[in-house]
């Protein structure tokens, strides 16, 4: 099984991650963001990855941002040497108004672009910008090459859940294994 375990304790936060690839979308996720919760636990359903999440801390920005590069760094580990992944994953995925694009590449160099046409200011209980700084942190500890675009929508909770969905759905596919590639790395240059 390709699992992980990652804590993360630093004087402002303690982060604990725990994830399975291979499971069936299970998730337990903890954090003093109720909307935060309610994207993991989409992130969880729609990848399949089973994810435990408990983080505790000072302040909000601090919990989202140290929760975000666990998650990508248990991610990340869970993947091994890659070997025989099919490494790309996309998905545009509807929620109701809006509609989502995001792209990823699991080939190690971290870039992300994040375009998500958020209006306001907080989304239920989350700063819309703190939103960004999770995807941001999320994509550079995953080592992980990501494209999240919303490609319009009215209501700005619908924009992120698409955003999160599809998010879900373009990792499951990059972590998928390919059953032509027996093991192989899926690089030239025989490394990610």
């Amino acid at each position: 099984m390709r699992e992980a375990k990652i804590t993360r304790k630093t004087k402002e936060t303690e982060i604990r991650v725990v994830i399975n690839l291979d499971g069936t979308g299970n998730s337990k996720i903890e954090t003093p963001s109720i909307f935060l919760n309610h994207m993991l636990a989409s992130v969880s359903k729609h990848s399949l990855f089973d994810i435990k999440i408990k983080s505790e801390g000072d302040l909000v920005h601090h919990i989202i941002e140290d929760t975000a590069i666990t998650l990508g760094e248990a991610l990340n580990k869970a993947l091994g040497d890659k070997a025989g992944i099919f490494r790309f994953g996309w998905a545009i995925i509807p929620m109701d108004d809006s509609l989502a694009r995001v792209s990823v590449d699991l080939g190690g160099r971290p870039y992300c672009v994040i375009d998500t046409k958020f209006e306001d200011k907080i989304i239920e209980d989350l700063a819309t910008n703190d939103i960004k700084h999770f995807l941001f942190s999320f994509c550079a500890s995953l080592k992980a090459n990501i494209h999240i675009h919303a490609l319009y929508g009215d209501d700005d909770h619908h924009k992120a859940e698409a955003i999160f969905k599809a998010l879900a759905v373009a990792l499951r596919k990059a972590v998928s294994i390919d059953p032509r590639r027996k093991e192989e790395i899926p690089s030239v240059k025989e490394v990610l």
